[in-house]
C-alpha cells in the first residue's frame, strides 16, 4: 500500500507529468486548446476592428458588387458563387479530418492515411481557390493601398461606398483573409508531417493516434474561423 502511494506522489510531482486533473485531458491536447484560445483572441480582434469600421460607416462596399466573378470563367454576374465553392471545399476537408480521427480511434492505419490525404488535398484546393480570387482582384486593381478607378466610380454611382471606405474594406479584406490563409497553409504542412508519420507507422507503434486528433482540433478551428470571415466579408 505504501509503495502504491509513493508511486502516485512521484507521478504528481514529476515535471510535465500533468496527471489527470483537473480536466482529465492529456497535456498536449490541453496545450493545443490554450493555443487555439489565444489564436481566437487574435482573429476576434481583427474581426471586431472590421465590424467597428463597417458599422460606423455611412456606406460600405457591397460584397455582391466586389465578389461577383468566378476567376477564369465568369467575370461578372455570379455573386458569391466562387466563395461558396471555397467554403464547401474547406468544410468537406473538415469532414475528412473527422473521419481520419475516427479511424485513428479504431487504429486503422490505412483509413487514417487515406482520410489525411483527402484533407491535405482539400486544404491545397482551398488555397488554390484563394490564390485565384486574390489574383483576379489584383488584376482588377483591387489591392492593399489601391482600388480600381472603375470600381470606385461604380460605387459612387450606386451610392454604396466612398473611396475611403472602399480602401478600408480592401485593406482589411486582404489582411484578414491573408492571415487565415496563412493558418490554412500551416495546417496543410502540419497535416503532411502527420501523414508521413502515419505512413511510417509511428502512431501504430505507439498504440494510439492522439497526434491526429490534436491536429484535427487545429484544422476544425481554421474551418470555424473561416465561417466568421465568410459571414463578415461576404454576407454582412
Amino acid at each position: 500500500m505504501s509503495t502504491t502511494v509513493s508511486q502516485i506522489d512521484q507521478v504528481k510531482t514529476t515535471p510535465w507529468a500533468g496527471g489527470r486533473e483537473p480536466f482529465s485531458v492529456e497535456y498536449g491536447k490541453m496545450m493545443m486548446w490554450f493555443f487555439l484560445l489565444s489564436d481566437a483572441f487574435t482573429f476576434s480582434s481583427l474581426l471586431i476592428a472590421y465590424g467597428a469600421l463597417r458599422f460606423s460607416a455611412d456606406a460600405w462596399p457591397s460584397a455582391e458588387l466586389v465578389f461577383q466573378s468566378v476567376p477564369g470563367m465568369i467575370d461578372h454576374g455570379a455573386p458569391l458563387v466562387f466563395v461558396g465553392i471555397m467554403t464547401f471545399i474547406l468544410i468537406m476537408s473538415s469532414v475528412t479530418m473527422v473521419l481520419a480521427v475516427e479511424a485513428g480511434h479504431r487504429n486503422s492505419k490505412k483509413e487514417v492515411a487515406w482520410w489525411m490525404v483527402a484533407t491535405v488535398i482539400g486544404g491545397f484546393m482551398f488555397l488554390g481557390c484563394q490564390a485565384l480570387e486574390w489574383s483576379h482582384l489584383h488584376h482588377e486593381g483591387f489591392w492593399w493601398g489601391s482600388i480600381p478607378k472603375e470600381l470606385d466610380h461604380f460605387f459612387k454611382e450606386a451610392g454604396t461606398a466612398s473611396p475611403t471606405y472602399t480602401q478600408q474594406f480592401a485593406n482589411l479584406f486582404f489582411t484578414i483573409t491573408g492571415f487565415h490563409g496563412f493558418h490554412v497553409f500551416s495546417g496543410v504542412i502540419i497535416n503532411i508531417v502527420i501523414l508521413i508519420n502515419v505512413l511510417a507507422g509511428t502512431y501504430q507503434r505507439r498504440g494510439h493516434y492522439l497526434m491526429v486528433e490534436k491536429v484535427g482540433l487545429y484544422w476544425h478551428f481554421v474551418d470555424l474561423v473561416w465561417v466568421f470571415v465568410f459571414t463578415f466579408f461576404y454576407l454582412v
